[in-house]
């Protein structure tokens, strides 16, 4: 794709486009955290932490390290940014997380509140932001290593959040420092350097300075550019672009960008849409997809979620909206090119998805915190990054992504499933024969048809508990009449050009 036909416009759906001089892909934060440990120990001038949660006691390693707490290989997060800290007084060590209400600290077992605690008396500058309105969050998941390179994710550094492709039922790595086990969870991440990595620099500063912290600057770039020994990356010299969400408050103004890249490459998809993501709820962006699904030569949509929300209130409010949304989608997909699915483990058990992928054809390819639903298009933090594929090479890593993606889940290669692809003509048609041919139990699963009861139907027709900015967080009739003015203006098909005067 040449820059003439290019989706991203700085400053209306990206706020930047910079070139990465590396591009590596990872699914799952046992991938994610190998390249993460490494970069923290090799820092030589910053390691900056943008995060929605951060738990000092998270283990990166638990797969190769036995103890958390062998004194020559240590593992905890918390006690490697200290210690990197005190051994090297140069580096300037930051975390910001957000400040989070107690109802939610508590289900994250204080994390966040316990990493004050942790770093107390270190060299370890440690923030809890609580810059945005009670309604929202801070969303943007970042590591920024030396101002250069950037590791972007829908991920946490969270105690919960290690797991690996397999996605065992049973799994004795996964467990809290309680000793407790948790479930499995899917998720992914994007690690860029060179200028991209920059432009995640200039993000932190300003968050930081913004959440009430000294004024700090990027650090001269060091001569040898932080990079994990072992990673290959898929991808070098490619432009990536920077979309963020930030609500308009105390002055600072609302930014869009995540939603409006949605639409732009909904609009611009030719075969395939594919959306895995935990949460599919906002309206506008289902209307989006509901326009392509009616169009007779229109991509096949094809989304991959969880079963269902870990929480309680999650599970009334965005699952019911979640359903909604599907069944609009089925209901206007009058060419059956829409599928929707929902990933398990090998037997049978659900999977947490919690990353946030889109991938338009064999062309765009983005990843990072932004749910589809209306708080991320309008109200929390959010930062993902995204590329263009021009040449044949970028493709083939495009294609080869989805196909190890939707593999993993299936314990499938990539090549099974894009060899699937092109036999059985679409994404949706290769996961029903490759899954339903492994025997029961399914691994990705058809999101069953299911009919709203009259207060989930309300719950959804409301968005109630997903607010898309400020304003309407307490006002959901002024949340539902935003979102009819949004839908009706940001889906409008664009105006045709003049017709041509005969001479």
């Amino acid at each position: 794709m040449d820059s003439a036909s290019s989706v991203f416009e700085p400053g209306q759906n990206c706020w930047r486009v910079d070139a990465a001089d590396r591009v590596a892909l990872m699914i799952d934060n046992d991938e994610t955290f190998d390249a993460l440990k490494p970069l923290l120990l090799s820092a030589k001038k910053s390691i900056w932490i943008l995060a929605w949660v951060f738990d000092p006691l998270t283990r990166l390693d638990p797969d190769r390290v036995r103890k958390s707490r062998d004194p020559t290989q240590a593992d905890r997060i918390g006690l490697i940014l200290r210690r990197q800290a005190a051994l090297n007084p140069a580096l300037d060590v930051r975390v910001l997380t957000w400040d989070m209400p107690f109802p939610i600290a508590a289900s994250q077992l204080f994390g966040p509140h316990r990493g004050a605690a942790f770093f107390a008396g270190s060299r370890v500058k440690y923030r809890l932001d609580a810059t945005l309105p009670a309604s929202a969050c801070h969303h943007q998941k970042a590591v920024i290593i030396d101002g250069v390179t950037a590791l972007v994710s829908g991920g946490d550094i969270g105690v919960d959040r290690w797991d690996d492709c397999r996605h065992l039922d049973n799994n004795p790595l996964r467990r809290l420092p309680t000793g407790r086990h948790y479930p499995p969870r899917h998720e992914v991440s994007m690690l860029v350097d060179g200028r991209a990595g920059e432009a995640m620099a200039d993000l932190f500063i300003d968050r930081w300075r913004a959440s009430g912290g000294d004024a700090i600057e990027r650090p001269i770039r060091p001569e040898v550019t932080p990079w994990p020994d072992q990673l290959t990356p898929d991808l070098r010299r490619i432009p990536v672009a920077v979309a963020r969400t930030s609500a308009e408050w105390q002055g600072r103004p609302e930014i869009t960008e995540c939603m409006l890249l949605h639409l732009a490459t909904i609009r611009s998809a030719r075969r395939l849409i594919y959306l895995e993501n935990q949460y599919l709820t906002s309206p506008i962006i289902v209307e989006a997809l509901a326009e392509r699904l009616v169009e007779p030569d229109g991509p096949e949509v094809v989304t991959i979620g969880p079963a269902r929300s870990p929480s309680y209130f999650d599970q009334m409010t965005m699952d019911s909206a979640r359903t909604a949304a599907i069944n609009r989608l089925r209901e206007v997909d009058i060419h059956q090119r829409f599928s929707a699915f929902s990933a398990h483990t090998p037997k049978g058990g659900p999977i947490i998805v919690h990353s946030k992928v889109t991938i338009i054809d064999d062309r765009v390819l983005r990843i990072g915190s932004a749910n589809l639903n209306n708080r991320s298009i309008g109200l929390d933090s959010e930062c993902d990054l995204a590329f263009e594929a021009r040449t044949d090479i970028e493709r083939e890593t495009v294609r080869a992504f989805l196909g190890r993606l939707v593999g993993h889940f299936i314990d499938r290669s990539a090549t099974d499933v894009l060899d699937a692809m092109e036999r059985e003509g679409g994404l949706a048609a290769a996961i029903n024969t490759l899954d339903v041919r492994g025997g029961p139990p399914r691994r990705l699963r058809p999101a069953p048809a299911r009919k709203l009861g009259p207060v989930q139907k309300f719950i959804a027709d409301w968005s109630l508990g997903d607010a898309i900015a400020p304003d309407d967080a307490w006002r959901p009739w002024g949340r539902r009449a935003r979102l009819k003015r949004d839908i009706a203006r940001l889906t409008a098909p664009p105006p045709a050009p003049p017709e041509r005067l005969q001479p």
